[in-house]
């Protein structure tokens, strides 16, 4: 294609162009465009980027770009540091934002990427920073980010498509992506990528078709300019021979008008521009095509042998023949396809001393210390040229650099690389600068950051076997390891996790103090507590604390303070736990050890507001959640579990607009359990305030997910089961809490929530079949209650492991209450006092929490109106009514309302209105009202806390008022008039 011409290509134009335009409004958009090589993907997203240069915004949109390239894994975030450079190059904006995360600046060619850059969350940390700098770049003008080449994309790029394909929402970003579709085979690992992202709300996919025969000729006449118009004879045999592929017919046209004989192949076609060039040139052009992506003039001097000038004469040679365009700071092939064609056709030999050649250039900058890429691409022209010796060092260090930049899924291929090379290298240790055992660890840590945890566990089970065991020190580091990652998989491999540590732990004798023993100590302890329970855990607990002061292991220090102020809130001295939690967490930061740092950050803000005090834990998860934004650790696990906290606590605290704005960041859709959790812990807020809509959304989004995830399925199903109660929907309410129920160990506090839930839609069911006199429904919702009740009383009760609890939370302390107020309600013997006791469990902190005061408050009220109480149901019903009011609580709000009415707790004053109703009392309205739904009198009765008799007289004077002969006649004319 041409000039700016886009032929054939406005619709696709439009909607790209229409994403631009939403989000400029607020509405980030993703688009993926696909077509085979050569169909325009390039000229299409080109003329987007002079689009949003002017439009929508006044001054236009900043435009990042960046391009993959054809090396295989090895170069992690190419596309993003290509972009970055580039943009920091033309936008002090973007230089500034860009430095200011230094995660990000690590990127760039001058970026410093020291030996103490790696992190165990840096993948997260970068993914953060680049939502961050979107974000911040998008306030002050909407952000067109275009990745090209997908198709070549790594890993640790594709990861970071994914993530942002699935976070951005309010953002002013339209991120535009490019790949071949003709090269995404059944195992391109694209693949997967683009069928999982299109199926997100704001992904869009545009393919772009070959030409059709109008079109080709359109395209040939834009090409010959000012010139004659190409005959029909020949865009007939150009839109055939190339098939309608723009690139393959422009090429066609231009060697039919420069009289070159066509050849049989594209590839000769392709091939058939260069072999016009000089020789000189068509060196510079071999040169371009082993180097895989831009050179510039000082390499394409020194990589073919020419003199200066002769070199420069070449360049602008190809130029001018436009085989080669300007691009940056250097040049690249005008067509991928056309390098692609120069690469295959070189001879073996000549291949591999181009490769060669490379290398030693980039071997000479190694040895001096140059940051940033270089060590993946001397990897990967060493392996090209069989220089062995070198590429095993250049992998190593090609590993390094990738973990200081968080992209741990290409650290570990560097790494796996080096270990196969290994044996085929003498003095392999010399050559890596390093001990094969460390190779062996720093791949084991890479497939952990990637959060390969098995691929983590199985190269820790081989080195287990294979390790000298005269080497005490090493078998005590690797088991370590390896009953740490085996914490973290299922409950066997947990159980697993404690005797490995144990065996760490014998392995090394306790004089002299060791680091290596301290560490393994802890992990032993963390792994004692998910299996054995709190009371094993105390002197396990102290003497790694002490061994690890001795040693000097300040980071197994703090894991086993954590442990241990654990235990003590269990079982042991509960006014020591917060200032073992505040002491953990200085020590994990004062040496930078931000998994630890995360650990005692989670707990030190969860032990207040377990405890009613929500200010402090207010306090604490907002100071931990500025932490996690500072270092970039917003998405990371983290980050996302102080998210959910944090919400917890001010939707308990009743701030919900704070709540809302936390909440706003959660997004609604769901495609990983990471997202459906997040999602899950929104619902406390969708359901409290009967967003209907949005919490079916939500629910759509987690199902699939929730086989997965027994969190997930407790928390969501949960809220379902509440949101279902309040529709007035006890059966389905019933069902969802069991199936939440079912997700949960006996012993977790998280029960008494739940059952309580249960036991709500199982007195709602007894109640309704009292009414009815439906004695063998009543029975059975009875028997479920007790059930739930004893299923509540055990999980108060009983801890990890079958031990006795020794206390409970204040709020696991009011939801039994709960519990055990709804059990009496569905047995019809619930008490006000009982509900007075509810009301009472959950006034703790400054205001309790706030919803479930308001929520107890509305049964306690109900339960003294039925005794005919009314002044003491109206003195709670009032502040019950303005808390849902302040909180927007619409379903409980609604229900009081329900209940002042029916119980006449706001007053008897006459029935507002005219029309055929105006001789009715407001009592009378209600019944009508009921009687409209189809109510029988005891139904009636029962709604309103009147005796049947009373109902059936209230319906006797309707039907008289009325002058109606029945009750239907009076049910219609309800509805007529929309009563």
């Amino acid at each position: 294609m041409t000039g700016t011409a886009l032929i054939g290509r406005s619709a696709e134009f439009g909607v790209l162009t229409g994403a631009l335009e939403g989000a400029a409004a607020g509405d980030a958009r993703v688009v993926l465009v696909s077509g085979d090589a050569g169909v325009g993907k390039s000229h299409l997203v080109g003329a987007v980027r002079a689009a949003a240069s002017r439009t929508p915004a006044p001054d236009g949109c900043t435009v990042l770009v960046g391009q993959c390239a054809e090396l295989g894994e090895s170069m992690p975030y190419l596309p993003l540091a290509d972009a970055l450079w580039t943009g920091v190059r033309a936008d002090p904006r973007v230089a500034e934002a860009v430095r200011a995360r230094p995660v990000l600046a690590r990127l760039l060619p001058d970026g410093d990427g020291g030996p103490g850059a790696a992190s165990e969350l840096g993948q997260q940390q970068l993914f953060g920073a680049v939502l961050g700098l979107l974000g911040e770049l998008g306030a002050e003008r909407p952000v067109l980010l275009v990745l090209e080449d997908l198709h070549w994309a790594d890993r640790s790029t594709r990861h970071l498509l994914t993530f942002l394909s699935r976070v951005l929402e309010r953002e002013r970003v339209c991120l535009v992506g490019t790949y071949r579709s003709d090269d995404l085979h059944r195992r391109h690992p694209l693949r997967p990528v683009v069928a999982e992202l299109v199926r997100l709300p704001n992904v869009a996919a545009v393919e772009l078709r070959p030409f059709g025969p109008a079109e080709t000729a359109a395209y040939l006449a834009a090409l010959a300019g000012g010139g004659a118009a190409p005959s029909s004879d020949v865009v007939e045999r150009v839109h055939r021979r190339s098939e309608g592929n723009p690139f393959y017919a422009g090429e066609l046209f231009s060697a039919a008008r420069d009289g070159r004989e066509l050849p049989a192949g594209l590839a000769d076609l392709l091939l058939a521009r260069v072999d016009g060039l000089s020789e000189d040139a068509r060196r510079v052009v071999r040169v371009a095509a082993v180097a895989g992506r831009r050179v510039d003039d000082e390499l394409v001097r020194r990589v073919s042998g020419l003199a200066e000038g002769a070199a420069g004469e070449a360049l602008r040679e190809v130029v001018s023949d436009q085989v080669l365009v300007p691009d940056g700071d250097g040049y690249a092939f005008r067509h991928a396809l056309l390098g692609e064609a120069v690469y295959t056709d070189l001879l073996p030999g000549e291949r591999t001393r181009l490769h060669a050649a490379f290398a030693a250039l980039l071997k000479e900058a190694f040895n001096g210390e140059v940051s940033g890429r270089a060590a993946a691409a001397l990897a990967h022209h060493s392996l090209a040229s069989h220089d062995l010796r070198t590429a095993l060092a250049a992998s190593v260090r090609a590993g390094r650099e990738a973990d200081q930049v968080g992209a741990p899924d290409e650290a570990h291929d560097h790494y796996d690389q080096a270990l196969e090379l290994w044996d085929a290298v003498p003095g392999a240790a010399e050559a890596a600068d390093a001990e094969r055992i460390e190779v062996e660890l720093a791949a084991v840590r890479a497939a952990a950051r990637a959060g390969d945890t098995r691929r983590a566990v199985a190269r820790l089970r081989r080195l287990v076997e294979v390790a000298d065991p005269a080497d005490a020190r090493l078998g005590s580091r690797l088991r370590e390891r390896l009953a740490y990652h085996l914490s973290d998989l299922d409950a066997e491999e947990e159980r697993e996790s404690v005797e490995v540590a144990r065996a760490a732990v014998e392995m090394l004798p306790a004089e002299p103090p060791t680091v290596e023993r301290a560490e393994a100590l802890a992990t032993y302890t963390r792994s004692l507590l998910a299996i054995e329970g709190y009371p094993a855990v105390l002197e396990p607990a102290e003497r790694t604390i002490a061994a690890a002061r001795a040693a000097g292991a300040v980071s197994a220090e703090a894991s086993a303070l954590i442990t241990l102020a654990i235990h003590h809130e269990h079982v042991g001295d509960p006014s020591l736990v917060q200032g073992m939690f505040e002491r953990a967490r200085e020590l994990a930061a004062g040496v930078g050890d931000v998994l630890v740092v995360a650990r005692a950050a989670f707990h030190r803000a969860r032990w207040p507001f377990d405890n009613g005090d929500l200010d402090a834990a207010s306090a604490a998860v907002a100071e931990d959640m500025a932490y996690a934004t500072r270092y970039g650790l917003g998405f990371s696990p983290y980050g996302i579990v102080l998210r959910t906290l944090q919400l917890l606590i001010e939707y308990t605290r009743g701030d919900w607009e704070r709540a809302a704005e936390i909440a706003a960041g959660f997004g609604v859709r769901a495609t990983r359990s990471v997202e459906a959790q997040v999602s899950s812990f929104a619902l406390f807020l969708d359901v409290a305030r009967g967003d209907g809509a949005t919490v079916r959304e939500r629910l759509r989004w987690m199902e699939p997910l929730l086989p997965m995830d027994t969190l997930n399925t407790y928390i969501s199903q949960s809220l379902a089961a509440e949101h279902a109660l309040w529709q007035g929907d006890a059966a389905d309410g019933a069902r969802l809490a069991a199936r939440a129920l079912a997700a949960l160990e006996p012993h977790e506090v998280a029960v008494l929530r739940l059952a309580a839930t249960a036991l709500w839609a199982q007195a709602d069911l007894a109640a309704r079949a009292r009414a009815a006199h439906d004695d063998a429904a009543e029975e059975r919702a009875v028997r479920a209650a007790d059930a739930l009740l004893d299923a509540a009383r055990t999980a108060a009760t009983t801890n990890i492991g079958g031990h006795a609890r020794e206390r409970l939370g204040l709020e696991a302390v009011a939801w039994l209450r709960r519990a055990e107020a709804e059990h009496a309600r569905a047995r019809g013997t619930d008490e006000p006092a009982q509900w007075e006791a509810v009301v009472e469990a959950f006034t703790y902190g400054a205001d309790g929490f706030v919803y479930e005061v308001a929520r107890s408050r509305w049964r306690l009220a109900e339960s003294l109106a039925e005794r005919g109480l009314r002044e003491e149901a109206a003195a709670v019903w009032e502040p019950a009514v303005a808390a849902a009011e302040r909180l927007g609580a619409a379903p409980l709000l609604a229900a009081l309302r329900d209940l002042g009415t029916r119980a006449r707790l706001g007053g008897d004053g006459p029935a507002p209105g005219g029309g055929p109703f105006a001789a009715l009392t407001a009592r009378e309205r209600e019944v009508l009202k009921l009687v409209a739904d189809g109510h029988g009198n005891k139904e009636i009765a029962a709604a309103l806390f009147i005796s049947p008799k009373t109902a059936s007289v209230h319906v006797s004077n309707i039907l008289a008022k009325l002058a109606v002969a029945s009750r239907t006649q009076a049910a219609a004319l309800a509805h007529k008039h929309g009563l």
